[in-house]
């Protein structure tokens, strides 16, 4: 199931920080496209949260100008190729102006930013030697995931179903699609804690965990209950 629009009646405002943080992340991708491959590794090493220096806040070459701990951030912003920034953007879109709609926009970034912090902890605390960089918004999307899934558990998603050579748009409340995708997160990472595979390598399902562990645990704290109040109105009006 791939995830292509849901219900925005109720919405009030524009998503003003979800399209900034998805320009912004473009705009990164497009930087790293710019690199050469010997200066994009050198890039991805350098600003990648990687497990073995934010475990032990030393810096590993290639340095940085800058503390070891905010590669959490940088981290947030690379992606590995269109696929991963594809579907990243394609979820923030989606699932995250409804999620700012209900918290505001200073909230939402607070909130987006430390979903990404519980993302790289759990992470680091699950492999604290590991020398691969973690990159992507993957683990501060699925803490917007999980804030979705607790306000909104009702809201219709439309999806794509593949069922063999036929496609079809369907719609499913948010509890089956966010679930079925959490789920899946956490069937990989018990895969992931054994010998690498093709399905597990290279990719941080601990942190898409951490960032809806983090997410699930925040959302009703940064919620606005004034604004999801209001967003009930005018749906009721709509």
């Amino acid at each position: 199931m791939i995830p292509i629009g849901d219900d925005n009646r109720g919405r009030y405002g524009r998503p003003i920080v979800v399209i900034a943080l998805i320009l912004v992340n473009v705009a990164v991708f497009i930087y790293q496209l710019s690199l050469t491959e010997p200066e994009l590794q050198r890039f991805i090493y350098a600003y990648g949260a990687r497990p073995i220096e934010l475990a032990h806040m030393r810096d590993i070459a290639p340095r940085i100008d800058y503390p070891v701990w905010i590669t959490v951030f940088t981290s947030m912003f690379m992606h590995g190729g269109w696929l991963h920034i594809g579907g990243n953007m394609l979820y923030l879109w989606i699932f995250g102006d409804n999620v700012e709609d209900a918290m505001g926009h200073v909230r939402f970034v607070i909130f987006y930013l430390l979903c990404g912090i519980g993302a790289a902890a759990l992470q680091v605390a699950i492999n604290q030697n590991a020398t691969t960089p973690m990159v992507g918004a993957s683990g501060a999307i699925s803490g917007v995931l999980a804030a979705y899934l607790l306000m909104f558990p009702r809201q219709r998603v439309r999806v794509l179903v593949f069922l063999g050579i036929f496609v079809t748009v369907i719609s499913l409340p948010a509890l089956l699609v966010i679930g079925f995708w959490i789920v899946l997160q956490f069937i990989s990472s018990a895969g992931s804690l054994g010998p690498q595979t093709a399905q597990t390598d290279g990719v941080a399902y601990f942190a898409h965990i951490g960032g809806f562990l983090t997410g699930a645990a925040l959302a009703f704290l940064f919620r606005n209950d004034r604004a999801l109040a209001r967003r009930q109105a005018m749906r009721r009006v709509s």
